[in-house]
């Protein structure tokens, strides 16, 4: 049986003993859409009876259309929240909001810049303590070879990446 889904209108094969006469819940894999699922037959015969239903009680409802009302107005705000409102505060109000936009702090790429300002600083600091740290710490010895193992094949990687773009 091809079962189609009311969402997207996509097709599904189903087999027949699948779907009962009291119907199955399914669900469609493109869209996740859920329905109940009745046998063809069943289905036919369910759509003339809703036609037969629509046709007979064939009712026009008809929408009256209010004014709409603008809730923003001095009135209503002072009204609702009491809160006033001149029109030399709009201006007022429009400077402060541009103030504080420029307030706003750092972008992202600021916030890039200090991280690495950061990194290469505890990196530059680690290398200038490095002796002092393995006397001090023998055992630390391998670990910091190890960093700077990695920082060396980062440096090769993003010198071939940026060779790539280079060509």
């Amino acid at each position: 049986m091809l079962v189609n889904c009311n969402s997207c209108q996509k097709k599904f094969v189903v087999p027949d003993g699948a779907i009962t006469e009291s119907g199955r819940l399914v669900q469609c894999g493109s869209c996740g859409n859920k329905w109940t699922q009745y046998p063809i037959e069943d289905i036919k015969i369910k759509e003339k009876i809703f036609e037969k239903i629509k046709l007979e009680k064939k009712i026009t409802v008809v929408k009256k259309s209010k004014p709409k009302k603008n809730l923003y107005t001095p009135e209503y705000l002072q009204k609702k929240h009491g809160l006033i409102i001149n029109e030399s505060s709009g201006a007022t109000n429009k400077k402060k909001s541009e103030s504080s936009r420029q307030k706003n702090g750092l972008g992202f790429y600021s916030y890039v810049i200090i991280l690495f300002v950061l990194f290469s600083s505890l990196f530059g600091l680690l290398e200038l303590t490095k002796e002092i740290i393995i006397l001090k710490y023998p055992v630390a010895e391998t670990y910091i070879v190890y960093f700077y193992e990695v920082i060396d094949i980062l440096k090769i990687s993003l010198s071939e990446f940026a060779d790539q773009f280079n060509k």
